[in-house]
């Protein structure tokens, strides 16, 4: 199962790619679609820049929605930048959602995708309430936050454990969800527990209500963490999906906090053992909490044969 593809909706909006060569008469309703930019490497021969420029010149920026930028910040250096669109914030008046790196593993593994500090795009679009990102290497997050941020999304093979614990720190007030794939420590990751303690702790997000801790290493540390963390109390959905979560994590969160007030724990892409499977399932689902179990996973034998202890890994790393 790849988890890594081009956005089909972003932002409750069918995706659009601008095309080469557009007719501006062919091209729908500048808020009826997230459009994609996207050009230039495995897709056309077209300049980056003039591409950008028809698109500014054939659209009407001032009722764009939703953008979700692709090949034209992805160049040969491995950098993805969101500076065009800060210099046109002021045009862009009714943007509300971002996609930045929508890049499929055909053109660039998510481990290449470099991005960079978000505050200057923040700070210019404080009107914006839907923003994802996938990547790492190279993020920032302004621990001063932003007021509108209702969706934040994170994708990364391994999210540098300065951004996770920024994010953290943030003070996000209107942020109703919250998914952060934390990835493989191999590939730029290596979050812990301490550099989640305040959003653990329920601070600066005092309207989350979807959490996502995912594609972690230290799936069961989390749970354990998330057992008896004052944040789980506001919330109606966790994810601990993606990640190496096994018997003892779950075994941390059934006899922790209750979790009966959730609608939705999706715990896919796991290690556990049918026994603990089925204690979930008998413990959660009769009292209304929807579990997702799919994805078991086994452990590697290969490290088995080799003498070293089982291994587990993450849906996404490279």
């Amino acid at each position: 199962m790849s988890y890594v593809h081009h956005v089909e909706q972003f932002h409750g909006l069918p995706a659009f790619t601008f095309p080469q060569g557009a007719d501006p008469t062919d091209l729908p309703d500048p808020g009826a679609v997230a459009w994609r930019l996207h050009c230039g490497l495995y897709t056309t021969d077209e300049d980056s820049d003039l591409y950008f420029r028809r698109f500014t010149e054939s659209v009407d920026l001032g009722r764009v929605r939703a953008l979700i930028l692709g090949n034209p910040w992805y160049d040969s250096d491995g950098g993805t930048s969101i500076g065009e669109v800060t210099e046109l914030s002021s045009r862009l008046t009714a943007l509300e959602a971002v996609f930045l790196g929508d890049l499929e593993d055909e053109e660039a593994m998510i481990s290449t995708i470099c991005l960079e500090d978000l505050a200057e795009f923040l700070d210019a679009c404080p009107g914006l309430k839907e923003l994802a990102v996938r990547g790492g290497e190279g993020l920032e997050f302004p621990v001063t936050g932003h007021e509108g941020l209702r969706v934040l999304r994170v994708e990364s093979g391994g999210l540098p454990r300065r951004a996770a614990a920024q994010i953290a720190a943030a003070s996000l007030p209107s942020l109703e969800r919250l998914d952060l794939w934390l990835g493989d420590e191999y590939y730029g990751g290596g979050t812990t527990v301490e550099d989640l303690a305040p959003l653990l702790a329920g601070v600066g997000k005092p309207a989350l209500r979807h959490l996502g801790l995912q594609n972690s290493p230290i799936q069961d540390e989390l749970a354990a963490a998330l057992a008896s963390a004052p944040i789980v109390r506001r919330l109606t959905s966790l994810s601990l999906s993606m990640g190496t979560f096994g018997d003892e994590g779950a075994e941390a969160l059934l006899d922790g906090q209750s979790l009966a007030h959730l609608s939705e724990l999706d715990l896919s892409h796991h290690f556990l053992s049918q026994d603990m499977m089925l204690r979930i399932w008998t413990e959660l689902e009769p009292r209304g909490v929807r579990v997702n179990l799919t994805g078991r996973q086994e452990e590697d034998e290969g490290y088995s044969q080799a003498g070293i202890e089982p291994h587990r890994f993450v849906a996404v790393a490279e």
